[in-house]
């Protein structure tokens, strides 16, 4: 196991912009961590950094507290998973498995022994003899993932969207598999993902990264109760947050001709911010009211989405001078037309003000940083 420290990591390559900006961060030893945000944000360049692949232009990485920075990868105890495996096709599973060992001159005995039970726990056992030409995607992968895993003294593992390349089914049954895995082996998990169900699915705690910046770090829990960012808020959900520009008047955010209640504090200093306000709710929270409910929002059904599970409606509300979009999300079997008028209960407890981009928290640091 391992214990990840970043202190002032920023990194730029040759005459380009910075793809990763000034950041502090610690990982601690066994915990599941997920890298997530959408391609060019900077999380594999984090993950090079932490694996010795990419030396940081700024900053120290270290390990148990070992200053590592400049230590090459074979220095640091760490595993890396790559999107595409790197398996040797004319070897068998077995021997693939072996191969870090023997690298390392561990008597054949204990090899034995160490990639039976990597085979068991990979599900692989009956395979151990077969070549890993002709082995399917996620097979070739899960022998990948047991490379990293044969070395008792591996003291992390990194994952660069090990899944992008696997069908869904078998993407659904490794997901299941590294959970069980982590559980199972309390080794420190990192996992670069662009994909939301990935990184809320197998991480303990999830770090949101957009344009070489960390937005956001917190349990899957926080994430999606409370963004701290509107990335965040889009990014994560399906559909993403609902963002409603309003104003704001006493203790109140005031949307089209629609007051919600809010925590005076929050909407003082929402007053007090720079930038623009708008109100943040996630369409699963949007609740159909009476026609004509007090504190309820008239709109007009536009693209109605049948998804087996759940109904997502995209509606329009007047908001002054034009007409503004929401999705709200209903439960299976609700009846819903285009061109009907729905009415909407915006919940004032699950709703969030946000000024020029960030949350407005009640605490005493008022908005939300990046960091």
């Amino acid at each position: 196991m391992a214990r990840i420290e970043l202190r002032g990591i920023s990194h730029t390559y040759a005459g380009g912009a910075p793809a990763l900006k000034p950041l502090e961060m610690v990982w601690e030893d066994g915990g599941a961590y997920a890298l997530l945000g959408p391609s060019g944000c900077g999380k594999t360049t984090l993950l090079n950094i932490i694996s010795g692949l990419l030396r940081p232009t700024v900053g120290s990485v270290l390990i148990d507290g070992k200053d590592v920075t400049h230590a090459p990868p074979e220095e640091r105890n760490i595993a890396q998973v790559f999107q595409f495996p790197v398996v040797y096709d004319t070897m068998t599973v077995f021997d693939n498995l072996a191969f870090p060992l023997r690298n390392r001159r561990v008597p054949e005995k204990e090899i034995r022994q160490r990639v039976e039970q990597i085979g068991d726990l990979l599900e692989m056992s009956h395979q151990l003899g077969r070549r890993a030409r002709g082995l399917s995607a996620d097979e070739l992968q899960k022998i990948s993932l047991g490379r990293g895993l044969v070395r008792k003294d591996v003291a992390a593992i990194l994952f660069d969207e090990p899944l992008t390349v696997i069908d869904p089914h078998a993407k659904w049954h490794l997901r299941r598999k590294l959970k069980q895995i982590h559980q199972a082996t309390p080794v420190t998990l990192v996992y670069v993902t662009h994909d939301q169900v990935e990184a809320l699915t197998l991480a303990d705690r999830v770090v949101v990264m957009n344009v070489g910046s960390v937005v956001q770090q917190g349990t899957p829990e926080d994430l999606f109760e409370r963004p701290a960012h509107t990335f965040v808020g889009h990014f994560i959900g399906s559909p993403g947050m609902n963002f409603l520009p309003c104003t704001v008047e006493d203790d109140a955010a005031v949307v089209g001709t629609h007051r919600v209640p809010l925590d005076a504090n929050v909407c003082a200093k929402a007053r007090a911010a720079k930038g623009p306000i708008v109100l943040g709710v996630r369409p699963e929270f949007l609740r159909r009211a009476e026609p004509e409910a007090r504190g309820a929002i008239r709109t007009t059904v536009g693209h109605v989405e049948e998804l087996g599970t759940h109904v997502i409606a995209s509606a329009s509300y007047s908001a002054g001078e034009g007409e503004q979009e929401l999705k709200v999300k209903l439960p299976e079997g609700s009846k819903v037309t285009a061109g009907e008028t729905l009415w909407l209960e915006l919940p004032a407890s699950r709703a969030m003000l946000y000024a020029d981009g960030q949350a407005v928290s009640s605490e005493e640091r008022g908005v939300a940083s990046h960091g």
